[in-house]
């Protein structure tokens, strides 16, 4: 009885709902609304940025931080397969970690391959200094660690970077077991 009574109240829901989309697609709808672009946005830009990426695992001013790892492949993978970190690394005009910070790169990557070190990247960078300030940009992609040039698609952004879509190029600096240095070179288009 309960069951069935369940079942009845699922698709009495499910009813109501299909009703109601259908009743807006008559009057045109109500919770879409075809938009022209805003003229307030002005016309598309390009913007060139280049900053460096600060990633430190281990031991002081520690940036990044596990936050889960699959148990099945936690010893057994040579990838790190299915470790997971957070990071709010900083973002710097040069590759030395003390030249001056321009933002953070805040979100987490998981390590994604099992044949070769391989992230998937989901990191909004931050922008704290410059023209940019208050902005930011949206990276989300694959960056498959020791392949020489990466590139990840910027996928949206904020502020400044309002709409944003482009492409981020990525080189390995330096490399530790403790410390990555990333040089980022980001190409966005945005109004």
């Amino acid at each position: 009885m309960v069951k069935l009574l369940r079942n009845a109240a699922l698709f009495l829901i499910f009813f109501t709902l299909i009703s109601l989309q259908f009743a807006a697609a008559k009057r045109g709808s109500w919770f879409r609304k075809d938009l022209q672009a805003p003229k307030s946005l002005g016309a598309q830009r390009v913007s060139h940025l280049h900053f460096y990426f600060h990633d430190t695992v281990s031991g002081q001013n520690q940036t990044a931080v596990s936050i889960t790892r699959a148990a099945p492949t936690a010893n057994a993978s040579a990838t790190q397969f299915g470790l997971i970190r957070m990071m709010d690394d900083p973002l710097t005009e040069g590759p030395d970690p003390t030249s001056k910070l321009i933002g953070r790169a805040q979100g987490l990557y998981a390590l994604s391959s099992l044949q070769e070190l391989s992230l998937l990247m989901a990191v909004d960078c931050v922008f704290l200094d410059g023209e940019h300030k208050g902005s930011t940009l949206s990276i989300l992609g694959r960056n498959a660690v020791f392949h020489k040039v990466r590139e990840m698609p910027v996928v949206g952004g904020t502020g400044t970077f309002r709409l944003a879509r482009g492409y981020a190029i990525a080189r390995t600096h330096s490399f530790t077991r403790q410390t990555a240095v990333v040089e980022y070179n980001v190409v966005v288009i945005h109004y």
